[in-house]
């Protein structure tokens, strides 16, 4: 079969032994929004079992770029046909059977996809958007994945299935490149000093100085007094230490207060923090 679209970061993944299968879709746009949902998630491999119509214009409109999943996908005759290389297949299904069949949330299907992979192509199959996958069809599979979607409100569009079980093929995969550490693209950036934040955090002194410029201009606009400061400078250094500011913030902070002391007549508290590259005044 043809190479998977899987991102640069990911060459040796499991991403060009994962099928997705279409079994009768009936509405050809939903195969180009499925094609937009897998390159989202670096997945390529698709195989449609007798669709109604395709190739046509609304399946490449859907697509969204991802033209490329949809030239290179395989249009079998039967589900035997898709899955007939397959070391594993698995088969979404919304419903209880009389008879039980494993079932496994999709986190747990991506697991399995993977580990599976490692033997040969493994297939996820999806049903037709009116009534899903047939009792038949469902027994071909080793495992059954149910999304667990509010139960008030089950019907998942076909798109939308795909797009969350090849979300979480693809964070099984983040989470496991790298020797097995955690991938940088799932670790947060949330303060200054996380990997991907552009300025550095504001060293102590230079935080301190901005306290003591902040004080001297809630004194000199009248709304603070040091001999009756209550907890107004406490809950002010709460808030902002809360914030773990960056130098670059700093620096516009004690530049509005410079400012607002111009203003307001008073005389300027010092010099402000020496200015960082790539700063406009």
């Amino acid at each position: 079969m043809h190479k998977s679209a899987l991102p640069q970061e990911s060459a040796g993944g499991f991403g060009d032994q994962i099928r997705i299968v279409l079994v009768e879709t009936s509405h050809s746009g939903n195969i180009g929004a499925v094609a937009r949902a897998m390159k989202n998630m670096g997945l390529a491999n698709l195989c449609l079992v007798n669709p109604v119509s395709f190739p046509d214009e609304a399946s490449y409109a859907r697509s969204a770029g991802a033209s490329d999943v949809l030239d290179n996908a395989m249009v079998v005759n039967s589900l035997d046909e898709a899955i007939a290389d397959c070391v594993c297949v698995m088969g979404t299904s919304a419903r209880g059977r009389k008879v039980p069949w494993p079932v496994i949330a999709p986190p747990d299907a991506a697991a399995k996809a993977a580990e599976q992979s490692a033997a040969g192509p493994v297939a996820l199959v999806f049903g037709r958007e009116n009534h899903g996958l047939s009792n038949e069809e469902l027994q071909r599979c080793h495992f059954h994945i149910h999304i667990p979607s509010n139960p008030d409100y089950s019907s998942l569009n076909l798109s939308m299935a795909v797009q969350v079980v090849c979300y979480e093929l693809r964070m099984h995969f983040l989470r496991g490149i790298e020797g097995g550490e955690v991938s940088p693209y799932l670790k947060p950036m949330v303060a200054p000093g996380d990997p991907g934040w552009d300025v550095p955090p504001a060293p102590v002194q230079d935080v301190e100085g901005f306290f003591e410029h902040l004080e001297q201009v809630l004194v000199d606009v009248e709304f603070h007094r040091r001999e009756k400061p209550r907890q107004l400078m406490t809950r002010l250094r709460r808030l902002f230490q809360r914030a773990q500011m960056d130098q670059m913030e700093i620096n516009i902070l004690r530049g509005i207060l410079t400012s607002v002391q111009k203003a307001s007549g008073a005389p300027a508290s010092g010099s402000r923090v020496k200015t960082i590259a790539g700063e406009q005044d």
